[in-house]
């Protein structure tokens, strides 16, 4: 029997390659990632395209071995935003025995998921799951409400944060808050405060608001009050629709402002900014195309230029690659997929990611530690945006040792 690995030769530009495999490893059951996000409703276009990223870098991973030669096999569930249908995600991931459910959106999901996965390990040692954190970011995750069953693959709030502020100009001093009103936006809101006093104490905060996640259709009069406020630049960590919404309100006021963003090198953002964004919005995100060349990753370009060429938009989610990467050594290592060994295989666990930076997974808070990137969106790049003539200019990386913040996690562990 033929086992065809073009999704790696698509990947990595090269011609398709066909391997034999042994029967018996043909009939190995898959390794099953629960996937939940919105696939309906406001945030839709996000989990959509955080779904067709995760199917493109499981077909890289499963084209490359899979794990214990077995593949990865990706079960979508839509949250709908909403915690309850996450949990019903979760409920359906251990009927089926699924080592790991995967979830990206809404910290406020996070903090129920890790509860929930809590609750179902203690009662269930024969069935236990990992919850595997690909974008639900607040700090309280992996501080407070840290746990052994929980990993997350992204920086944190404050880490972003952080990066953000050290990245404002001098000439700005006056800024404008807004943010989504749950768990995420309030920790956004705090660590702009903490950040702002610690790094830039000149810089004022000339308005603060909290909005409703994805209810304002309208952002006119906000921009209205940040303009009157005097406010040189707005910060916002939000996303979707309601960044989206907000910054396309922006420039077609013509407002003076520039905008310091955590989400909108998303789906849809640079579409909504279109060209009047020149030079005027900085994203602080895991990754950006026109890193690839700039660094002269000529395989990293062309994995993420065959995804472009298969969508309408490009790849934006390093750390989808840099996940399955990590189960996949974990999985290796513990030559089992009981979530127990593989939650001990990770802590600690070590990698460079595909862009060749170094990462790791720490030990004490189940953090991982990546490289991130301040880009600007901007003409003159090689890679556009959604078609927009503008793409993300990548400004500066800043390497995962520069992004060690100390954690207040106090990890329970079970015995191996």
């Amino acid at each position: 029997m033929k086992q065809t690995l073009r999704a790696a030769a698509a990947a990595l530009g090269v011609l398709a390659v066909t391997a034999t495999a042994p029967l018996q490893a043909q009939d190995k059951p898959t390794i099953k990632l629960v996937y939940t996000d919105p696939l309906s409703g406001p945030f839709a276009q996000v989990g959509d395209a955080n779904l067709k990223q995760w199917q493109y870098v499981i077909s890289y991973v499963n084209a490359t071995g899979g794990a214990l030669g077995r593949k990865f096999e990706l079960i979508p569930f839509d949250s709908k935003t909403q915690p309850a249908e996450a949990l019903l995600a979760l409920k359906s991931a251990t009927d089926q025995g699924a080592p790991f459910l995967v979830h990206c959106s809404g910290s406020n999901i996070a903090a129920a998921l890790i509860e929930a996965v809590e609750k179902h390990n203690q009662r269930n040692p024969d069935n236990r799951i990992l919850y595997i954190n690909c974008g639900a970011v607040a700090n309280e995750l992996t501080n407070e409400q840290c746990s052994f069953w929980h990993f997350r693959f992204d920086l944190n709030v404050g880490q972003k944060i952080e990066t953000m502020v050290r990245a404002l100009p001098k000439d700005v001093t006056k800024v404008y808050l807004l943010n989504q009103d749950y768990l995420f936006g309030q920790s956004v809101q705090r660590d702009v405060a903490k950040y702002l006093k610690q790094i830039r104490p000149d810089v004022k905060i000339v308005g603060d608001e909290l909005i409703p996640l994805g209810k304002v259709k309208d952002f006119a009069p906000y921009i209205t009050k940040i303009k009157a406020a005097g406010a040189q630049a707005l910060i916002s960590g939000n996303w979707g629709p309601d960044i989206n919404l907000l910054l396309k309100a922006g420039f077609d006021s013509g407002a003076d402002l520039r905008y310091y963003t955590l989400y909108t090198h998303l789906a849809g953002g640079p579409t909504a900014m279109g060209p009047a964004a020149d030079g005027k919005v900085l994203s602080v995100m895991p990754f950006t195309e026109n890193l690839a060349p700039q660094i002269k990753n000529e395989t990293a370009e062309r994995f993420a230029k065959t995804f472009r060429d298969a969508h309408s938009f490009e790849f934006t989610s390093a750390p989808f690659r840099t996940i399955l990467e990590y189960l996949q050594a974990a999985i290796n290592k513990a030559g089992s997929v009981d979530p127990v060994k593989i939650a001990y295989a990770l802590e600690g666990l070590a990698q460079k990611d595909f862009l060749g930076y170094d990462t790791v997974m720490r030990k004490d808070d189940h953090q991982l530690m990546m490289p991130y990137v301040v880009g600007s969106f901007a003409k003159g790049v090689k890679y556009d945006a959604e078609k927009t003539g503008l793409g993300w200019r990548p400004d500066t990386v800043v390497l995962a040792k520069d992004l060690m913040q100390p954690t207040s996690c106090k990890m329970k562990r079970p015995a191996k």
